[in-house]
């Protein structure tokens, strides 16, 4: 019966890797995973990119009430964060499938998906209060911006280059031991529970990354886009854990040079003109 159980979520004639770690999907599934990336994703974007234009770079939580900036995070989450996981994903939802159909299948799945977006919508109240408190700091002295960006810099540095950004970084490179171990879940919420131990591995690899949002402005969509972009390829790219280190040294560096340069903090430095007014 746990074979069975496990056979229902694993690929059984893996083609073509999506991670360094011996992680394998077949094309199918893949194929299947960049359809639901483009339906989902590309939305997520485009209304994120649209609040950012109304909104522009500012310190804090630009005046949101948290509900707001809650769905906001989520929103931005959606868009930087399901390309990296949809394999999983994807693999996940198919083997749902397998094993139930209509309502159940349907409720499984977004049981599944609640999961995960309950990780990061916890972790955007973290985010909530960071961004007010460093907000508040800079509205009370401005010129404390440079040293708070110093600081994220430098936490980010450490986090990129510590063993817990190590530890979750493999794991979520490593898709098929992913399926074998969440196969393995005994109801009830089993579909919850994987998606919330899912959505908290992939919290460990981004939250370093998620840092610098606080000096680079949470509505910068360059910034977005560039983390993005990072979390893809440390993800998926067979170098992906060297290129975390080396984000980790860069962002050391920018450690050092951010409180002589206003230039690298715009999510610091008072409220600029929106991306309508450029």
């Amino acid at each position: 019966m746990r074979r069975s159980r496990i056979s229902a979520f694993v690929p059984a004639r893996p083609t073509a890797p999506t991670g360094a770690a011996g992680g394998l999907q077949p094309t199918r599934s893949l194929a299947a995973a960049w359809i639901l990336v483009v339906l989902i994703a590309v939305p997520a974007w485009a209304l994120t990119i649209g609040q950012a234009r109304d909104m522009g770079v500012e310190p804090g939580t630009m005046g949101m009430a948290l509900p707001l900036f809650l769905l906001l995070w989520v929103t931005m989450m959606a868009a930087m964060m399901l390309p990296s996981m949809a394999p999983v994903a994807i693999s996940w939802v198919r083997g749902i499938g397998r094993q139930s159909s209509g309502w159940v299948r349907t409720a499984r799945t977004v049981e599944f998906v609640g999961g995960y977006l309950l990780v990061w919508t916890a972790f955007g109240l973290l985010a909530y209060a960071a961004l007010a408190f460093t907000g508040g700091l800079v509205d009370d002295h401005p010129t404390a911006g440079r040293w708070i960006g110093a600081v994220a810099f430098l936490l980010a540095g450490l986090y990129q280059l510590g063993p817990l950004k190590n530890v979750c970084l493999r794991h979520c490179r490593d898709p098929l031991s992913h399926l074998v171990r969440y196969a393995g879940f005994r109801r009830p919420a089993r579909d919850l529970r994987v998606g919330v131990h899912h959505g908290a591995y992939c919290v460990g690899c981004c939250a370093g990354l998620m840092v610098v949002l606080v000096p680079l402005g949470v509505m910068n969509v360059a910034a977005m886009a560039g983390l993005a972009l990072v979390i893809f390829l440390e993800k998926l790219w067979s170098r992906g854990i060297l290129l975390s280190g080396v984000v980790g040294v860069a962002f050391l560096v920018l450690a050092v040079l951010a409180p002589f340069q206003d230039w690298m903090l715009p999510g610091l430095q008072g409220s600029m003109p929106s991306m309508d007014g450029m």
